[in-house]
C-alpha cells in the first residue's frame, strides 16, 4: 500500500525487463547529481577500510532521496565524498560524482569551495561540526551567506532571521546574539539546519539531522523540507537508518550495506515489495510487523568487517537464501523498472 493509501502494483524485474526492451536504464538516473561506482577507501595501519565500494545512484530536481542503512555501511561517507570533505587516510579511489553535469572528483579545493555551502550543502549530525563555538549566531550566518552572494549585511541578517523562524526558534533576534553553548543540544541543531538553508542550495545532503530533536520539531522540520524541494526544485539526500521517516518523507530509497548500495527504487515500492533479502529483513524488523508477545524478528549475524570483506555477496552469511553462487563473486545491480537490487535470488513477494 502506498503513502496515500492506494494499491501499488509490482511485478518482478524480469517482467519488467522484458517490457522495457532495449529502453531499459542502464546507468542512474538525475538531473541534479549522478554518482556512478564510487570508491572511498580509507587507509590505515590496520589495512584498507573500502568504507563506500562502489555505489551508483541519481537524483533529481526537487526529488527526495533517503540514503538507508546500518551504522558503518557507508552512507555517511558517500555524503561527505559529494561534498568533498573526505580527508587522508581517506580518498575516493575510483568512480564519478556530476553535480549539475560537472564532476567534482579530482576538482581543486578552490572551486570546491564555491560550491559547498553555496549549491550543496551539508546538515551534519552532529551541529558542532557546522558551528563555531566562539562566534555568535549572527555572526556565522551573516558570514555563510555573505561568502555567497553580495548582500549588504543587513539583507544578510534579516534572511538569517527569517530562516530561524522556519526552524522553530522562536526570538530570533535574541537567539542571533547568542552564542552556540547558550543553547541546548536540539536548538543548535536546528541552527545548523538553518545554515544549510540560508543559500537555497540546490542539493542538500542531511546526515540524520533530526536525531537529537523531539517529534514534535522532528515533524517540523521534515515538513520544511519537503516544502523546500517541492517551492524551490532543491534535491535532498536524507540519511537516516529510520525508515519510518523515509517513507513519509522521501520519494525514492537507497539501501546500503558494507559499503555497497543494495538496493533502489521508488519509497513505496521498495518498502511494501523489498527484492534484497537485507532490505526484507529490515522491514520485517520493524516492531509493527511482529506480533504482539512474539520476539521481534532479527536479521541473524553481524555485519562483515569492511577491512576484510568476504568474497562474493557480503550479506551472503545471514542470508538464508545464499546459495554457491553466492560464495564465488558479488552481485551487480540489475536495473528494470526503476529498481535495482544487487541479488542473484531477490525477493517477489512482500514481507510477511
Amino acid at each position: 500500500m502506498s503513502r496515500d493509501g492506494r494499491e501499488t502494483r509490482y511485478e518482478p524485474a524480469d517482467a519488467c525487463a522484458s517490457a522495457a526492451g532495449a529502453a531499459a536504464v542502464t546507468r542512474p538516473a538525475g538531473d541534479t547529481l549522478i554518482v556512478e561506482d564510487l570508491q572511498t577507501w580509507f587507509f590505515t595501519k590496520a589495512g584498507v577500510v573500502k568504507a563506500v565500494n562502489g555505489v551508483s545512484f541519481g537524483i533529481s530536481k526537487g526529488e527526495v532521496m533517503g540514503l538507508v542503512g546500518e551504522s558503518g555501511s557507508g552512507k555517511s561517507v558517500t555524503g561527505f565524498s559529494v561534498l568533498g570533505i573526505v580527508d587522508p587516510p581517506g580518498e575516493i579511489v575510483g568512480g564519478s560524482i556530476r553535480f549539475q553535469g560537472r564532476e567534482l572528483v579530482g576538482l581543486d579545493e578552490i572551486a570546491m569551495r564555491q560550491i559547498r555551502g553555496s549549491r550543496i550543502a551539508m546538515i551534519f549530525q552532529d551541529p558542532m561540526m557546522t558551528l563555531n563555538p566562539v562566534l555568535r549566531i549572527d555572526t556565522q550566518m551573516i558570514e555563510a551567506i555573505r561568502a555567497h552572494a553580495r548582500v549588504s549585511r543587513a539583507a544578510a541578517y534579516a534572511r538569517a532571521r527569517e530562516v530561524l523562524l522556519k526552524v522553530g526558534i522562536a526570538s530570533p533576534d535574541e537567539r542571533l546574539k547568542a552564542y552556540p553553548h547558550q543553547f541546548s543540544g536540539g536548538m543548535r541543531q536546528r541552527v545548523a539546519i538553518a545554515i544549510a538553508l540560508l543559500n537555497e542550495p540546490d542539493l542538500i545532503i542531511a546526515d540524520e539531522p533530526t536525531t537529537a530533536l523531539d517529534v514534535t520539531i522532528q515533524a517540523q522540520i521534515l515538513y520544511e523540507a519537503q516544502k523546500l524541494c517541492r517551492e524551490t526544485g532543491t534535491a535532498l539526500i536524507w540519511i537516516t537508518h529510520d525508515l519510518t521517516v523515509v517513507a513519509g518523507l522521501a520519494d525514492r530509497i537507497c539501501v546500503m550495506y558494507a559499503g555497497r548500495d543494495v538496493e533502489q527504487g521508488d519509497v513505496d515500492a521498495v518498502l511494501d515489495h523489498p527484492m534484497h533479502p537485507y532490505t526484507f529483513g529490515l522491514i520485517g524488523s520493524v516492531p509493527s510487523r511482529n506480533r504482539r508477545g512474539r520476539p521481534l524478528h532479527q536479521i541473524p549475524g553481524m555485519t562483515p568487517s569492511l577491512l576484510n570483506l568476504p568474497p562474493g555477496c557480503a550479506f551472503r552469511a545471514r542470508c538464508d537464501r545464499a546459495s554457491d553462487e553466492c560464495h564465488r563473486e558479488p552481485p551487480v545491480l540489475e536495473y528494470g523498472c526503476d529498481r535495482r537490487a544487487r541479488c542473484f535470488h531477490p525477493h517477489f513477494e512482500g514481507p510477511s
